[in-house]
């Protein structure tokens, strides 16, 4: 400990306090950190150590021997505390270019809790407000733990994980603290986001932000809007001086480069992709990044430099992989995901505080769909025998085992289930049926000459390919540019999707053939058809890949035609699948090698302290402590758990190794073992996990134990021993293959073989088979095809998707009915006319039947001459604008309120008009039990809201027409 702090203070004499350059900080960093691990400090190797490291970090300058710089005060004389002489000294004090106290830390020793200095820190603040007439951020810590207070902006004290630069909180008290403005004045920009239930999500995101939360959670159905609402979002807390620079994430480079173009229409503001060549770029106000870049790159930015991050596909997965990205920021946050609510995990709600199956805002498929903000869609099973039985001898016809001893196969040898096709054999016929199905049934584009954009959803790329080359084979007349592969195998992937988009060099482009990459996130609103050639077990996957067609095209059938209904066509039994309401398996991530290979050397440690075995133990507990110094400090979850990591560590606990210590060692460090960086380094650890197995089982006297001999022996016969480093080890290879070592085998001699080895083991044969053996191809006859239209089971999809057909045949017999035109305006009809209309439409087109329509207005007492009036009397989109331009006319309006608008919008636009009394029932209570009087309490509010109401009333348009 003594030679350490002599180091530090060898390389702090050498340091110029007046200008030190960046080489300098480096060393003092460094410093700081090869004293990490050491037993608990007092306050002042704290400071020396740990927390001059940590505004190192951060980009302060520090002086040596705890003297002060220009801009980081140490020993700080502060005046006005309750002292017997009324002075006290901050520990430290962080100085703006103007001399003034941008922030005061506060120091506490390493084993005590840092909040014991809250309050002193708070004294300080105190004083030094009164000195300057600026008050400081207050910061308190032990070295490890790190609390921030900005007490001025009534914030309460935070966790977080790094200091301020000078830059950041330059930002944050010399302008923010003076110049936000309440986001209830500033309006949103209904350019960028206007519907009444984009509105509402902004709303309620600004109202949790103005009560001091800071991480939002805004779940929309695909294909509503998510990044125009994140873009909206962005430019009001601009506007309002909350945010100066914003973070958006996203799990892929096509859809940052969408983000970009949206963020590019709708804001200017400078902007820079995160990647390598502008990890250093620092003076940009959009930063627009993959997670993957920014887990490389996010500790080069200090914690305040980011103002709010925008999470886009917010999912477990991101949770799982990038959770320290999060916690590292200190910023508003706002995840965003289209993945249904009932599918969210908890961890995804606790990122984000908030309350499980209830996040900020929500946004459903249904209500979109119902809302007419989302398209429809139409469900066609089509399946083969193959597909649904698999291919099986025993069920083969004489005809199929002809056809395969033809090609030379073996019939006798096919035993394949319904769930290997297309996975461990592939039937070329079973697959043309797929591709036929497509482009005979599938939506047509305006000429009707061929089907609109589709997508095939294939199982693998080796299926992805045979669906290809078939396509070219039974449709040459395309010449190879109609259909193509889109996934990850192909470096071209990002522009084939441009291709698809109609934005690259190949127009013809018109199928796309995915293997995952197309499945979430890629907006390409032409979709019209959507093929399942493969099952899909996840609800989350499963609604996100139906989401690629629900976006609403305008005019994509011509002027005025605008695309009203996608096709699904599942060829897996997928929707039957989930209307069995499988639960949905969280997925439980496997443990990394590290960890396993740590529990063995615990689980080695155990056995051999029982025997007892104690050469044995302290071996184990050797590496043990090992594994715990090469945990990283830097990265989150490790920093979160220092106290158990330092406790556990100390020889004296790990070698009594208690029955706490071995529970701390499994339940809290094991897990932290995945952040050990061992790329390239797989094979020796791989090595040591074998051979410590291998150990525990001598001890125990276990049979397994020649099982893993046998796999050692194996690992070691496939070194390459023309290589040199291995030729190196050819003594200690010969012991292991000789027959004698194993007779007399000790767990001492195969540690010695795990040390002589393990560097080598990445010297070995790779893999055990020919790489380019792939499934079976076959290519015979498979019949039975079963095609039908099934329901989707969601009634709003249903309902909409069969309003639309009404719709489709009511327009074109609306210039010659009588008694359409009757119910357009208003009128009275009689039951024999509306029997006769019934029989007109059945005629005209037999799969339009109006009785039907009250099967999905069951749940009101509208007559049929109504629920048509609703369908064809009233233009949504003049209802739309009516209730938008109420919204803008009053910006204050709270989300509630605009909840409110919205369903009275959606009612309307459904039904024609609504009673007044039914802005007193169900659902309208829903939000107040005083219905309207109990949402709107401002009297001109409620006037102007009961003239918009009066605009739709059946009898208002009637006066209106005699006028």
């Amino acid at each position: 400990m003594q030679e350490l702090l002599q180091e530090l203070e060898v390389q702090r004499e050498a340091l110029q306090v007046a200008a030190k350059k960046p080489a300098d900080q480096v060393v003092l960093k460094k410093s700081g950190q090869l004293a990490a691990d050491a037993l608990a400090f007092d306050e002042e190797t704290t400071r020396l150590r740990l927390i001059d490291s940590m505004l190192v970090d951060a980009g302060w300058q520090v002086g040596a021997k705890g003297g002060s710089t220009e801009f980081v005060v140490q020993e700080h004389d502060v005046q006005w505390q309750p002292t017997t002489t009324g002075n006290g000294r901050a520990d430290y004090v962080l100085k703006d270019d103007n001399g003034k106290p941008l922030a005061v830390v506060e120091a506490k020793k390493t084993a005590k809790d840092p909040n014991i200095g809250r309050k002193q820190a708070q004294l300080y603040a105190d004083g030094l407000e009164k000195e300057y007439g600026q008050r400081p951020i207050i910061f308190y810590t032990n070295g490890f733990d790190l609390w921030m207070w900005d007490d001025a902006q009534k914030s309460p004290p935070r966790k977080v994980y790094g200091f301020y630069s000078k830059d950041s909180l330059q930002y944050l008290v010399n302008f923010q603290r003076t110049s936000r403005k309440p986001l209830d004045e500033v309006t949103p920009n209904p350019d960028i986001a206007g519907r009444l239930y984009q509105l509402e999500a902004i709303k309620r995101v600004s109202e949790r932000f103005t009560a001091g939360y800071r991480k939002t959670l805004v779940v929309q159905a695909t294909g509503t809007g998510k990044t125009r609402i994140a873009i909206s979002i962005t430019d009001l807390l601009i506007r309002a001086n909350w945010v100066k620079r914003v973070l958006f994430l996203c799990d892929r480079k096509e859809l940052r480069k969408q983000a970009k173009n949206a963020f590019n229409d709708f804001i200017n503001e400078p902007m820079a992709i995160v990647g390598a060549r502008t990890a250093k770029d620092r003076n940009q106000r959009i930063y627009l990044s993959t997670y993957p870049a920014m887990a490389k790159i996010f500790q080069t930015f200090d914690v305040g430099f980011f103002d709010l991050i925008i999470a886009d596909e917010s999912h477990r997965s991101i949770y799982n992989r990038y959770r320290d990205i999060f916690q590292y920021f200190d910023c508003f946050q706002v995840g965003l995901t289209a993945t249904p609510v009932d599918f969210i995990s908890r961890n995804t709600f606790r990122l984000f505080n908030c309350e499980e199956q209830d996040p900020t805002a929500y946004y459903p498929l249904e209500r979109g769909i119902e809302e007419g903000y989302l398209v429809p869609y139409e469900v066609f099973t089509h399946t083969t025998n193959f597909l649904r039985t698999g291919v099986k001898y025993a069920q083969l016809t004489d005809e199929q085992k002809q056809q395969l001893e033809e090609d030379g196969e073996d019939p006798e040898t096919f035993n394949y289930e319904s769930t290997g096709v297309d996975k461990q054999i592939f039937n070329k016929e079973t697959n043309r049926a797929i591709l036929r199905n497509l482009m005979e049934n599938g939506i047509r584009e305006p000429s009707g000459q061929h089907v609109g954009k589709s997508i095939i959803f294939a199982r693998s790329h080796q299926h992805a390919v045979l669906l290809s080359q078939l396509f070219d084979e039974m449709y040459p007349q395309y010449g190879g540019n109609f259909c193509q592969v889109i996934d990850n195998y192909d470096p071209r992937a990002e522009q084939l999707i441009d291709d698809f988009k109609g934005l690259g060099s190949n127009k013809e482009l018109t199928i796309a053939i995915s293997v995952d990459m197309l499945d979430t996130g890629i907006d390409v609103p032409e979709i019209v058809n959507l093929t399942f050639a493969k099952p899909v077990k996840s609800k989350v996957k499963f609604w996100q890949m139906i989401g690629r067609g629900t976006r609403l095209c305008k005019n994509l059938f011509g002027a005025g035609k605008d695309k009203a209904v996608f096709r699904i066509f599942d060829h897996w039994g997928n929707f039957e699948y989930f209307d069995q309401n499988r639960p949905e398996v969280e997925p439980t991530a496997g443990k990394s090698l590290m960890q396993r290979l740590f529990e063995a050397r615990i689980g080695l440690a155990e056995t051999a302290l029982n025997k007892p075995e104690l050469a044995i133990f302290s071996q184990a507990a050797e590496l043990i402590g090992k594994d715990l110094a090469s945990l990283p400090e830097q990265t989150i979850a490790v920093r979160e758990r220092w106290k158990e990591k330092r406790s556990v560590s100390r020889p004296e606990i790990l070698t009594q190794f208690a029955p706490a210590t071995v529970r701390v060692l499994r339940d809290d460090m094991a897990p932290l073992m995945q952040w050990v960086y061992i790329q390239d380094h797989t094979d020796a650890y791989d090595f040591d996990l074998l051979v410590t197995t291998m150990q525990t089982a001598l001890l125990k006297n276990s049979g397994r134990f020649d099982d893993f001999k046998g796999q050692l022996i194996g690992w070691v016969s496939q070194l390459l021993m023309h290589l040199n480093p291995v030729r190196a080890r050819a003594e200690t290879i010969a012991r292991v293959r000789d027959p004698k070592f194993w007779e007399s085998v000790t767990v001492l001699s195969l540690e010695e073989i795990r040390r002589e080895l393990r560097g080598i083991m990445h010297h070995s044969l790779k893999g055990g088979g020919d790489p380019g053996v792939g499934p079976r191809v076959i290519d015979v006859s498979d019949g039975e095809i079963e095609f039908s239209q099934r329901t989707t089971n969601v009634k709003e999809v249903d309902m909409v998707a069969y309003r639309r057909r009404v719709e489709e045949t009511l327009r074109e017999l609306f210039d010659t009915n009588a008694t359409l035109k009757k119910i357009r305006a208003g009128q009275p009809v009689s039951e024999n006319d509306l029997t006769a209309l019934v029989s007109l439409v059945l005629t005209h087109n037999p799969g339009v039947n109006l009785a039907v329509l009250k099967e999905f207005y069951a749940d009101t007492a509208a007559p049929l001459d109504v629920i048509i009036r609703s369908i064809i009397g009233m233009d949504a989109e003049l209802v739309k604008r009516h209730f938008t331009g109420f919204v803008q006319s009053y910006p204050k309006l709270s989300a509630n309120q605009i909840l409110f608008l919205n369903m009275l919008q959606n009612h309307i636009s459904k039904y024609g008009s609504v009673d007044l009394d039914r802005l007193y029932e169900p659902p309208f209570t829903s939000i107040n039990s005083d219905g309207l009087d109990g949402v709107f309490t401002d009297d001109r509010q409620i006037d102007d809201l009961l003239a918009i109401i009066q605009t739709f009333n059946p009898h208002h348009y009637r006066e209106s027409s005699v006028v």
